[in-house]
């Protein structure tokens, strides 16, 4: 799959469909969004909502210790020339180092690739629209809540 540019060296990153997926990378992939989305953000809300087998994941694992650092889950729908990024999460001892740029560039990329021209949908949470902002999407969407936290619709245009 594509690379990721300017990844730090301590770290490895890889786009992996559901079915290339470990026992253990699925283990570490719903611990990492559990404790991130619901332990540290309190919001009670079904993770495993059956679309992680439709989604192409990027699995960013610490090169020294196995961890898993970050991840997120990309839908590409060619028939509409649409993709959709999502369950976007970083372990705390990931960021603030830019990590979180890097995987949305990569996802970018990555849904770029597979659907050439699309327009891209996140569902972010409402402080990171200006994130989000600057990464090229627009909000489409008034504030709303889901699963008890503030969200906003985003379309990066192709």
């Amino acid at each position: 799959m594509t690379r990721i540019d300017n990844l730090p060296e301590n770290l490895t990153a890889n786009w992996l469909r559901f079915d290339q997926l470990s026992n253990h990378d699925v283990h570490d992939l719903l611990r990492l969004r559990q404790n991130i989305f619901i332990l540290e953000q309190n919001s009670l809300y079904a993770d495993i909502d059956g679309k992680d087998p439709e989604a192409l994941h990027l699995m960013i694992r610490n090169r020294h210790t196995g961890e898993l650092v970050g991840a997120i889950r990309l839908f590409a729908d060619l028939k509409n020339g649409e993709a959709r990024i999502g369950r976007v999460v970083i372990a705390q001892e990931g960021r603030g180092g830019g990590l979180g740029r890097l995987m949305m560039e990569a996802g970018i990329d990555e849904a770029r690739r597979q659907v050439p021209g699309c327009r891209i949908h996140v569902s972010a949470q409402a402080y990171l629209e200006n994130f989000y902002g600057s990464l090229g999407f627009e909000t489409v969407s008034e504030v709303y809540i889901e699963d008890g936290i503030p969200h906003i619709d985003m379309i990066r245009s192709g």
